[in-house]
């Protein structure tokens, strides 16, 4: 048996495949048996956090169309049409259990910036101070790039700090994370229980088939490092079985549950650096400079070789080596503009170069991340 008594508040993340029949269609009766289970949760006194996805599933059921459209703008209606039919199933079905929801949909700007950052969690913490269930989902009427696989994993896991959840739970159709491909290898081990996401745990997700796929699993382990980090847990549960939900918090063994006991390796600060804003641009740094910048050192404009993209000063940008690889991410003090004309110069070049001088350091190491991934 699992302990999960820490646990006071669960974010329940449902993909489209837990709410839809093999045709693709919503299915009325499996969302009832996971809401009912949602019920059981709350009857316990558990904070429940719902995001979900599902809206363009749901919009092409609303046209009776048989095929997802390949044009982001047809995409983009259907969310548009299928969400308010999604959350009309769902009003009717919490409410038969005298439950009551709310709906907010949000982009990755929602988590971009402080301020608005602060308002949403203020947002939700009344929502829920009312004893009401908010159901979070990606506005894809609004999006472009995150309308794919995957996007409601990194949502759900971003929503955890900002709730102060303790559990997030990813609703999908497999048991969860394999040491093989379980399609094809009747042999294929459920891993049950994972302590740290690290390259031997990526690796196994990298032969996943089906529609549930590579970038399925990747986002699930993405989203599981990305809660790890700041503390929490996280599980993988498959939506076919009728009480996965409760037996999870109940503490028996199912599915698999990706443990931050090793506490919080990040501050609220820097989770939001690396994980909850959205780089605005990068910087290729020198051998030399990936090597200090491990011992969580600032970084010197001398160590910078290239910059790429457009920033203003205060932006959050990478920091890469010659081989692509994230070393870090932070905040800039100087624009891209500035950084083209002083980098691989030393600080004490900074002034005559620009005409003013307000940091020796591009980054301050109170205001890196480094990736330790």
């Amino acid at each position: 048996m699992r302990n999960l008594e820490h646990v006071k508040h669960v974010i329940i993340k449902i993909g489209s495949t837990s709410l839809c029949n093999e045709d693709g269609q919503l299915d009325k009766e499996r969302i009832l048996k996971l809401i009912q289970q949602i019920a059981v949760l709350k009857r316990k006194g558990l904070k429940v956090t719902l995001v979900s996805s599902g809206a363009i599933s749901s919009g092409m059921g609303v046209l009776n169309l048989s095929e997802k459209p390949k044009e982001i703008s047809k995409k983009q209606a259907l969310a548009a049409i299928g969400q308010a039919h999604l959350m009309q199933i769902y009003e009717d079905l919490f409410s038969l259990f005298h439950l009551k929801c709310a709906q907010i949909l949000l982009n990755h700007d929602d988590f971009d910036h402080r301020k608005r950052l602060m308002n949403l969690s203020y947002a939700l913490s009344s929502i829920l101070d009312y004893d009401v269930i908010p159901i979070i989902n990606e506005n894809d009427t609004l999006a472009v790039d995150e309308i794919k696989v995957g996007d409601n994993d990194t949502l759900s896991a971003l929503l955890l700090p900002i709730v102060d959840a303790q559990l997030l739970v990813l609703v999908s159709d497999i048991d969860g994370l394999y040491d093989d491909n379980p399609h094809t290898n009747p042999m294929a081990k459920l891993l049950s229980d994972i302590e740290l996401v690290d390259d031997e745990i990526m690796n196994y997700a990298k032969d996943s088939s089906s529609q549930f796929g590579t970038g399925g699993m990747v986002t699930k382990l993405r989203a599981a490092k990305i809660v790890n980090d700041y503390g929490g847990d996280m599980a993988i549960v498959n939506g076919n079985n009728e009480t996965a939900l409760i037996d999870l918090l109940e503490g028996k063994q199912i599915g698999t549950y990706f443990s931050g006991k090793a506490g919080r390796t990040l501050s609220a600060r820097d989770h939001w650096i690396m994980y909850r804003s959205s780089p605005k641009g990068k910087v290729i740094v020198d051998d030399g400079a990936c090597e200090a910048l491990k011992t969580h050192t600032s970084l010197l404009p001398k160590g910078i070789k290239e910059v790429e993209g457009s920033f203003m000063q205060g932006s959050v940008i990478d920091v890469l080596s010659f081989k692509g690889q994230l070393i870090a991410r932070g905040i800039t003090n100087y624009s891209s503009d500035e950084l083209k004309l002083i980098k691989d110069h030393h600080s004490n070049e900074i002034e005559s170069i620009l005409h003013y001088k307000d940091y020796d350091e591009v980054i301050h190491a109170d205001n890196l991340v480094i990736n330790k991934g």
